[in-house]
């Protein structure tokens, strides 16, 4: 499925990169009018590239003011898979191929060594940092990679955001992948993380709480 239009596709592209928002924030975000940003909101809502909600998947509220509540806008599985290009068929028919001629184990084994590669590219580089400048070294990666992340502030501590998975449908069909990307996140980290939400169960966004970040920083 195409976007309706080069004005929507900016739209729906500073929701990929910037995660869901209203519309007066995609107003700011790109420099046009709401207005504008309206329309281009009902047409990939129609063509079902875009939901609105009444409450954001993560991070704070947008402010209400009276009358009816700001509706906060994200990217359908479907409008997220317009970015991507068309290689989610090879790679089921690969994965399926492999977990034919050698179980689940073949395909662990294939998600630890896809994981292997993202600690060896970034590890290096990172290992030097402190905690959170870390955590925002390895967003900074993924976003290179692909996946649009950024950190956010919790009450429980510092959260590691994915808005965008190139492999979600083969992510949800074989959930080795997210289990060993967030083994390579604790050994890049170098400290216990918790998934919290991942695109390839259903949610949202990928979502992974760093705890031991917020116990550091309330000892330092």
């Amino acid at each position: 499925m195409k976007f309706p239009g080069t004005g929507a596709e900016r739209v729906a592209r500073a929701l990929l990169e910037g995660g869901p928002a209203t519309a007066a924030e995609l107003a700011c975000r790109l420099e046009i009018s709401p207005g504008l940003v309206r329309r281009h909101l009902d047409s990939l809502t129609a063509q079902g590239l875009v939901d609105a909600s009444d409450r954001r998947p993560f991070g704070p509220e947008p402010v209400r003011g009276r009358g009816r509540p700001a509706r906060v806008f994200a990217l359908t599985d479907a409008g997220s898979h317009a970015f991507d290009l068309d290689y989610d068929d090879l790679a089921l028919a690969a994965l399926a191929f492999l977990e034919e001629r050698g179980g689940q184990d073949a395909i662990r084994e294939f998600a630890r060594q896809r994981a292997r590669t993202l600690v060896t590219r970034h590890q290096a580089v990172e290992e030097t940092l402190p905690g959170e400048e870390r955590l925002e070294a390895l967003a900074e990666a993924l976003t290179a990679d692909g996946f649009v992340a950024n950190t956010v502030q919790t009450d429980a501590g510092p959260q590691l955001c994915q808005h965008h998975c190139p492999v979600r449908h083969v992510a949800a069909r074989y959930p080795q992948l997210c289990e060993a990307e967030t083994e390579a996140f604790e050994e890049i980290l170098d400290t216990h993380v918790l998934r919290l939400a991942t695109i390839g169960r259903g949610d949202g966004i990928c979502t992974t709480l760093v705890p031991a970040l917020m116990t550091r920083r309330n000892t330092a």
